[in-house]
């Protein structure tokens, strides 16, 4: 059908570690009269036969590829991106990290969206990267023109002050005990740790603790 339409079609290869969501991935990308899924992985090591195998045209790849790595897929984008120069690498995962992003795109990824853009992006996207352009939603795009400026850390520092509650949130105690620590009332222990989250981009004590350690801060 497609060839006698006379479409090129853009041959994908989907590599995530869950099969419901290649699945429905590919139900969807299928529908477009360009799009054919020609394989798929769920770890590092199987994305490597299946590419080399299928010399797909696109790889749509998350980043997580197992329950004991958060970042597997920037090790395969590496590999990838230097024994297939020519397959468009498009990272498609739930994690929006400005770091994450720029990474990616220095282990050779042309593109980085994620998991929550709607089809009519992703399928942009794929496009694009099939045609050797890069392919980034917004918010992973303000990434890495921050990157190529300069600022890697766009993100406000945190005082000194933010720091040290910082430090005794990652111990644990609650606002009364770090208050009680840095002679300061709850209530202000309150509005520094709502400051610090706010700074590092996250809604939870843990998820600061956790953004902070990722960045050195602790």
């Amino acid at each position: 059908m497609r060839a006698e339409l006379g479409i090129r079609t853009i041959r994908l290869v989907l590599v995530d570690d869950h099969a419901i969501l290649r699945q429905g991935l590919r139900a969807v990308l299928e529908r477009e009269g360009d799009l054919l899924v020609v394989g798929e992985a769920s770890s590092e090591g199987e994305a490597e036969v299946v590419v080399r195998a299928m010399s797909p045209d696109v790889v749509l790849l998350d980043l997580k590829l197992s329950a004991g790595s958060e970042f597997e897929g920037l090790s395969l984008c590496t590999t990838l991106s230097a024994a297939h120069p020519g397959v468009g690498l498009l990272v498609l995962t739930t994690f929006l990290d400005e770091d994450l992003v720029v990474r990616a795109v220095h282990a050779g990824a042309r593109g980085y969206v994620v998991k929550d853009v709607d089809t009519t992006e992703l399928v942009r996207a794929i496009r694009a990267i099939s045609a050797g352009e890069s392919a980034f939603d917004a918010r992973s795009a303000a990434a890495v023109v921050r990157s190529l400026n300069g600022r890697t850390e766009p993100r406000q520092q945190l005082t000194d002050r933010e720091m040290e509650v910082l430090r005794l949130l990652a111990t644990g105690l609650s606002n009364q005990a770090i208050g009680e620590r840095l002679f300061i009332s709850a209530t202000t222990v309150k509005f520094h740790v709502s400051n610090i989250m706010r700074k590092l981009e996250v809604t939870r004590r843990a998820e600061a603790v956790y953004a902070a350690s990722k960045r050195g801060l602790i």
